[in-house]
This record gives C-alpha cells, structure tokens and sequence, in this order.
C-alpha cells in the first residue's frame, strides 16, 4: 500500500489540505495501491484558520513511512509551526522515506525549516515567496515546481493543480481528466484572473513581518534570520 499523508497542525489553513486531498482521494477507485491519510499525533479535532476542525485518520506513528507527504500552508500559526521541532522531526523522519514531499502555500515555508528545500527550486504564496531563498531554495513564481521528490504549491487554490498533476503522474492523463471532470474544477473567478503586474508584493511586507514577529515571538535567532536583522 501507497500512503498519500496530509499532516495537521494547528491552525492550518484548511483548503490548502481539502482541496488535494479531495482531488487526490479520487485516486484509489482508478490505482487501488494507492490509499490516502490524514496524519497527526493524536485523533483529536486540530484547529484550523476557520471554524471547522479536523480530525486525522490515523496518528504519526500509524504511518511511519508514507509515499508521499504534504504539508498544508496558513499565516502566524504555519510560521509557528517552522519552529516546533516536533513536528520538523516528523516531517524529516517521513520525508527520508518518501517518494514525494510536497506542500501547498507556505507549508513549503515548514518543509524549509526542516531543511529539505536547500539547493531545490520551490514555491509558495507570493507573498512569502522570497523567504524561500532564506532556507537555500531557488524561489520559483510557478503555480506549482517539481524539483527531484519535492513537489510544492503557490498559494491555497494552487493545491489543486498540484494534486490534479500528481494523478496524472502516477495514473495518467485520462484519469487526471476524469477526476478534474468529477469535481467539476473549471476556474472562472466572477472578477476574472489576477493581474500580477498590479500586485505589489513590496508593499505587502510589514504584513508579512507582523506574522513572523507574531508566530517566532519566542523563536528570535530564527525571527532573525528571516527578517533578515
């Protein structure tokens, strides 16, 4: 059996998980080798950035040694989180073993602190791109960047793409098309597509230290290096 593991943490943004594991769930009916988990260190309701909680399917040590591994992104609890080693303990102990190591939106941030994304070329939300650089990655304005094993997303919705590629890599593309079809992802945002050129990243810095300060407020050496004083 092929494990496909989502982990949880607190206070995750929850349709960077949601949307590929929705898309990714749909694989087993088509590859029956293939078996999805959601992963954490107990089975109670994990917090996320909505109202609604989430339960794992199964505890870390459960699956041990997944195929694969995902991290979901969020904003001051995903940058608390690069900094429980706990968690980076576990990430690195399955990502030894892993076929692919993948994250949507600033989970890619985690995976960074672990130190897996040194000398890869990786994405996250544009926001929190640059830090990437922070962590010896080559960062990468792309929806989503496959580098070796490493398989990263940009921001939340950017999941889904990312999941919809790994069908097709490990079932082909009719199957990606069948699954893409079944939930009908057909994008067609009412205020049409983002005009990049627009967006200043820049001037969405002091938003984005707020997070640090607020999420490495007992992690300074770390807070510090990312800040970059």
């Amino acid at each position: 059996m092929k494990d496909i593991a989502f982990v949880l943490y607190p206070g995750f943004t929850v349709l960077d998980m949601v949307g590929p594991l929705q898309v990714l769930s749909a694989l087993p009916a088509f590859a029956p080798e293939y078996r999805v988990v959601v992963l954490g260190e107990g089975k109670s309701p994990v917090p996320t950035d909505t109202p609604l909680g989430v339960l794992a399917s199964h505890t870390f040590d459960e699956v041990p040694e997944p195929y694969a591994v995902f991290l979901p992104g969020g904003t001051v609890p995903t940058i608390t989180a690069m900094a429980d080693e706990q968690l980076l303990a576990r990430i690195r102990s399955m990502a030894e073993h892993a076929e692919i190591v993948g994250s949507v939106c600033t989970g890619s941030l985690i995976l960074g602190a672990a130190g897996l994304l040194e000398g890869r070329r990786a994405t996250t939300h544009w926001m929190c791109r640059d830090l990437l650089a922070k962590f010896g990655a080559t960062p990468v304005a792309e929806r989503w960047v496959r580098d070796g094993k490493v398989l990263t997303g940009a921001g939340v919705s950017a999941g889904i793409d990312l999941a919809l590629h790994l069908v097709q890599e490990l079932a082909g593309e009719e199957i990606a098309r069948q699954v893409q079809l079944m939930i009908e992802y057909d994008p067609q945002p009412p205020l049409g597509g983002i005009d990049w050129t627009e967006v200043d990243i820049a001037a969405r810095r002091p938003l984005l230290d707020g997070w640090l300060h607020a999420g490495l407020a007992d992690h300074p050496k770390l807070l510090s290096e990312l800040i970059g004083s």
